[in-house]
């Protein structure tokens, strides 16, 4: 962990402390889902909506909040959901609510199929899909990119945006982005959700994924519709569903084509990766076992605690991740 402790010194960033009673990964987890969080009312909020050019005819929705004191030069900084996400999940509400605090400006988007894009798609999102998000950016008016565009991505949706960065190398239009708890290892997050332990949550993820798949507006076969009711895991539900639905044989090959592990070498814009070692549902190991200076792109952030999500540590009115991200912004955007 020295390499990491070196980085975050570089950039004057605090560790990560956790504060009571948010003690241990499971609940700096839940605490997500225990307490309620709404936007303060003083931000200026307007609806996008997204067309999609691929022929599908589907639609992305995003909300906007615009900074009631906006610092200058400030870029746009959109926020990406996680698995069952969309944009008033509690972590997009605080962490818009810090940034927006800042002086930035903010788009929280739904992925395919997820939240307000739900009636707008007949299609879902997965891990893997960024040309969705490479169809969005190009879909927002050119206002909003004025001074650049820097993006957050949280779980799958972390995973997502790293593998659209690894991708895309230098030919996209972010200067910056943050992934926390993303699942850079789909099949070992796959095996971590099968443990006795995580029961609860995979129960939880099932329900969510359930009903975004079966929303009145998806195009699904009986047969679909009979595999996603009878799925009672997580692989089960990607084997049978989620895989052959996007064109990939099963849930391996899925796995293996989407997980952004074997992208992160190729990112070209400074991108900080944040992930707890105490994560109950996404494993440390991957973290642990990758080069982080094979590219100095790549800042590492691999605390001890924070759980999935989580960071609820010593600054009681929002959590270190997105204290870190406002930090982060600064340094990358010359805002300081």
């Amino acid at each position: 962990m020295d390499d990491v402790v070196r980085t975050l010194a570089d950039l004057a960033l605090a560790p990560f402390v956790p504060r009571s009673p948010w003690w241990g990964g499971d609940l700096q987890t839940v605490r997500n889902y225990l307490l309620p969080y709404r936007l303060p009312g003083d931000h200026v909020h307007e609806r996008l909506v997204l067309p999609l050019s691929d022929g599908s005819g589907d639609q992305l929705t995003a909300a906007m909040s615009l900074p009631p004191r906006p610092l200058a030069r400030a870029p746009l900084v959109i926020l990406i959901h996680g698995l069952t996400g969309d944009e008033i999940s509690i972590y997009m509400l605080r962490s818009a609510a810090s940034l927006v605090r800042a002086g930035y400006p903010v788009l929280r988007l739904n992925l395919r199929g997820a939240g307000p894009s739900r009636p707008l798609s007949r299609l879902q999102y997965h891990a893997g899909r960024t040309a969705d998000f490479e169809m969005a950016l190009a879909a927002l008016p050119p206002d909003l990119l004025a001074h650049g565009v820097a993006a957050v991505g949280y779980s799958l949706g972390g995973n997502m945006l790293l593998k659209f960065l690894g991708e895309r190398g230098r030919a996209q239009p972010l200067r910056a982005a943050v992934s926390i708890s993303a699942p850079i290892d789909l099949d070992a997050t796959s095996r971590r959700m099968q443990r006795a332990r995580n029961y609860g949550y995979q129960a939880y993820l099932m329900r969510q994924m359930r009903a975004e798949a079966l929303a009145p507006k998806s195009e699904l076969t009986e047969r679909e519709r009979d595999i996603v009711l009878a799925a009672r895991s997580i692989p089960e539900f990607d084997h049978r569903f989620t895989a052959p639905r996007n064109g990939f044989s099963g849930a391996d090959d899925y796995y293996e084509r989407n997980g952004a592990q074997k992208f992160l070498g190729e990112i070209r814009v400074p991108t900080l990766v944040i992930h707890a070692c105490n994560d109950p549902w996404v494993p440390a190991e991957p973290y642990l076992a990758y080069d982080w200076k094979r590219n100095p792109a790549l800042i590492p952030m691999l605390c001890e605690g924070g759980g999935h999500v989580g960071f609820h540590g010593t600054d009681r009115s929002t959590s270190w991740h997105d204290l870190t991200i406002v930090r982060f912004l600064a340094a990358v955007f010359s805002l300081t």
